[in-house]
């Protein structure tokens, strides 16, 4: 998608999405074969559910199709939310990983997989977790120390509800 486009993509479609009450993420015009597929992302601090989903959509399909923003043809607008194993890119992706295991890949070289406890202005802090039975150890890691960031999806993780009820 050429910047163009995709500026002016941006342009049309961001007012009506944060009307809804959500953030657009990410914008993606990929062709398949003659066909070409209008990706939009959408999401907000507390997630966003199918009826919102299905808001927004109807609300960009409309739109598009008042404007020329696609150009002659036919495309298909599919509307979703990041992925579970999203890149984190912005401030606003942190606060909303705060309790979720990461996989950082950092400046200076190396890999920490660490859960996100708080995200502030200048940095996190994180608990990582302990090696063959030690306790999680707590550090603090500043946003210029990430080359990049990544939610890692867990199978086996224990809801602090039964940590608690094991405990007592």
């Amino acid at each position: 998608m050429s910047t163009t486009q995709s500026e002016r993509l941006r342009e049309l479609l961001e007012p009506l999405v944060t009307s809804q009450g959500l953030d657009l993420e990410e914008i993606a015009v990929d062709s398949v074969g003659r066909k070409r597929v209008l990706r939009v992302v959408v999401d907000s601090d507390t997630g966003a559910d199918l009826d919102q989903i299905a808001d927004v959509s109807r609300a960009l399909s409309a739109t598009l199709d008042e404007t020329d923003a696609m150009g002659e043809g036919e495309y298909t607008l599919e509307v979703g939310t990041p992925g579970a194993e999203r890149l984190l890119t912005e401030h606003r992706h942190y606060v909303r990983a705060t309790g979720r295991l990461v996989k950082f890949q950092l400046a200076e070289g190396g890999e920490l997989v660490a859960r996100i406890l708080k995200a502030d202005e200048e940095g996190l802090d994180l608990e990582v977790p302990g090696v063959k039975g030690r306790r999680p150890t707590t550090r603090r890691l500043g946003f210029p120390d990430v080359a990049k960031a990544r939610v890692q999806v867990e199978f086996s993780r224990k809801d602090s509800k039964d940590e608690k009820e094991e405990e007592a």
